[in-house]
């Protein structure tokens, strides 16, 4: 695989840069920068602007309103966005409902709601968890009965990310309790204005609330949403899944990570000396950086292949444990390089802290939050037996 890019795609990146420097508010890019809280109304106005330049959906095609960029152009663009510190593309209704309503939704679908995807006219939210159904996904108990033209939903969902944004739900719900647990699973589109749909934050580690819980007591939902065949939502869903486990690796993060990272080694000194000088922790960096480059060019396989008609297989399943655990391995860097400062937690405020204190506890308050990455999206231990169940079978 030629690592090196095209005339075509060095000249992309210089568009896409030339945007980031004109479009990207200065004081927007510092919250992304220091992990500060973004309002529903900084994500949706980035969203916007990327839209009206044709480039909130690069992973779908142009006969959906997408891009059609190709997988060396979305590398691209997701590297150079995260080392300017813009906000990330919210995923659910871009990244995760759109894929499968193309692939699987009816064209009466496909013409209602990609377009209010990208126009923002909807906020999508995920409900696939479960209190007693995480990475154990088909054990859901999520209930869908089928009434005359609608389906009435009872149960509850978890860890909802940004739920408390949403208008629409896209659900797993049981519609069957006949033979295995995986074939009774179906794929509603619920909206949450709905009576009987209640949304309840869940305060994390770091003091934010970007998850939620949410309940469903007698939701009565049009059947026509229902995307695909009734029953069949677990092939849906393992395709969603394959593009979320993708995105969780985060190439372009741990990019921008790693290029703190090594500014934080030139500038904070230990024993007199700059951190970069240190043997044992430029090592580190150094191995956490040969990690990160053998992850991208996985990435870029796996991204190409898709791009040629190849279904994501266990590379996507790779791909969610090296690039967790590598976030994971940067957070924890950083937070070293900080030294004593960064015990300080984000709930403590700046009092007795450097000059740079709201960077030590944005390095803490990520430390803290990227503990997740690891669990969702299917815990790495799942991973794991993904890959193994799939080499044994040859």
């Amino acid at each position: 695989m030629d690592m090196r890019f095209t005339p075509d795609e060095l000249a992309f990146r210089d568009q896409v840069r030339a945007f980031l420097q004109t479009e990207l508010d200065p004081e927007l890019a510092r919250k992304v920068r220091l992990h500060q809280h973004l309002t529903k109304d900084d994500m949706e106005g980035w969203h916007a602007r990327l839209h009206a330049r044709g480039w909130l959906a690069g992973n779908w095609p142009t006969e959906f309103g997408g891009a059609g960029w190709t997988a060396i152009q979305r590398h691209i663009f997701e590297e150079e966005s995260a080392l300017a510190h813009a906000p990330r593309i919210v995923p659910f209704g871009i990244a995760m409902l759109g894929p499968v309503l193309q692939k699987f939704g009816s064209r009466e679908q496909q013409d209602y709601w990609l377009p209010r995807i990208l126009q923002g006219d909807d906020w999508w939210c995920q409900g696939y968890s479960e209190p007693g159904a995480g990475s154990d996904l088909a054990g859901l108990r999520c209930r869908a009965e089928r009434q005359g033209d609608h389906y009435v939903i009872n149960g509850q969902k978890t860890w909802t990310t940004l739920g408390q944004y949403a208008n629409m739900i896209f659900c797993l719900v049981r519609t069957s309790t006949e033979g295995k647990k995986q074939e009774g699973i179906s794929f509603l589109l619920i909206d949450m204005t709905t009576p009987g749909v209640t949304v309840r934050p869940i305060v994390l580690l770091d003091g934010t609330a970007e998850v939620n819980e949410v309940f469903f007591d007698d939701v009565r939902v049009p059947a026509e949403n229902l995307v695909g065949e009734e029953n069949q939502g677990w092939t849906y869903a393992k395709y969603l899944l394959t593009h979320e486990r993708t995105n969780i690796a985060g190439v372009g993060f741990a990019t921008a990570a790693l290029d703190n990272l090594h500014r934080l080694a030139r500038t904070q000194v230990h024993r007199g000396c700059p951190l970069a000088q240190d043997p044992f922790f430029a090592s580190e960096i150094a191995a956490v950086e040969i990690e990160l480059m053998a992850m991208s060019t996985t990435n870029l396989r796996m991204l190409s292949a898709a791009a040629q008609g190849q279904a994501p297989g266990i590379e996507s399943s790779m791909l969610k444990i090296k690039g967790t655990q590598i976030r994971q391995r940067l957070d924890a860097l950083t937070r070293r390089a900080y030294g004593g400062h960064a015990l300080a937690l984000p709930a403590t405020g700046n009092e007795g802290q450097p000059q740079d204190a709201d960077e030590v506890l944005a390095a803490t308050a990520t430390w803290l939050n990227n503990r997740k990455l690891s669990i969702y999206g299917g815990s790495n231990e799942i991973q794991r037996g993904i890959i193994a169940g799939a080499l044994a079978k040859g």
